[in-house]
């Protein structure tokens, strides 16, 4: 007797294992490391906790600042931005599944923050350019929250093309250590605000023609009378 022949039930993932791989996933997306982190995360081995690495560097780069030692200019204005970097860099590979990984993005932003205000102040940079850059990054980080929560994944991409936490401060502490942070703090600023925007804005209005596509395509099934998709359904079964 020949019996047909029963298809394979696809495995059932597990909601644990699904709910580990998505909180990783956020987390890394909302540390928004860049192409420098994300070379080295495959050298650096299992990594280091990321939350004691972060606030280590956080609290180091303000006494850096309190200690006026930024206030000498040159080369020592590298010197919050080695800090972050010696630190928060080796955290790179770590999965952020432990109780309070939550806490890694809000101590890099803040690390970040913190040494882009300190260095331009050191460097007389104008301070309405930090606030903007502050700003563009600050409202990049917050679209990158809104869509993971909506389950909308920004691309790949756009995290390299962002330069990263780490890039974005090794620019600006080499252009403060060569006395040109201003021309660097404008050019990135612009280049970033203009990257950042378009992205966010042609996604959201391509994903609000999706929707308005698939509300008019559902309408339209509502509609349909039931000769109609009768019709429909024959004319499919018939080509299938």
């Amino acid at each position: 007797m020949i019996t047909q022949p029963q298809a394979m039930a696809s495995p059932t993932p597990d909601p644990d294992e699904e709910r580990r791989r998505i909180q990783t996933a956020r987390l890394v997306a909302y540390r928004d490391d860049g192409p420098l982190a994300h070379a080295l995360s495959g050298k650096i081995g299992a990594g280091l906790p990321p939350v004691p690495g972060t606030l280590v560097a956080l609290l180091a780069v303000v006494g850096v600042t309190v200690a006026g030692l930024l206030e000498q200019g040159g080369p020592i204005l590298l010197l919050p931005v080695a800090i972050v970097l010696l630190l928060v860099l080796p955290t790179t590979p770590r999965d952020h599944l432990g109780r309070f990984d939550w806490l890694t993005p809000p101590l890099l932003r803040a690390a970040e923050f913190f040494s882009i205000i300190a260095i331009g102040l050191a460097a007389g940079a104008p301070k309405w350019l930090l606030f903007v850059l502050v700003y563009v990054v600050g409202y990049h980080t917050y679209d990158t929250v809104y869509r993971t929560r909506q389950s909308i994944w920004p691309p790949a991409w756009v995290f390299h093309a962002g330069l990263g936490w780490e890039l974005r401060l090794l620019i600006i502490g080499v252009g403060a250590a060569l006395g040109i942070l201003t021309p660097v703090l404008a050019v990135l600023t612009a280049y970033l605000f203009v990257l950042f925007a378009v992205e966010s804005v042609t996604s959201w209005v391509r994903l609000d023609k999706a929707s308005a596509q698939a509300g008019a395509d559902a309408e339209q099934d509502l509609e349909a009378s039931p000769e109609d998709a009768m019709e429909q359904a024959t004319g499919e079964a018939e080509k299938g």
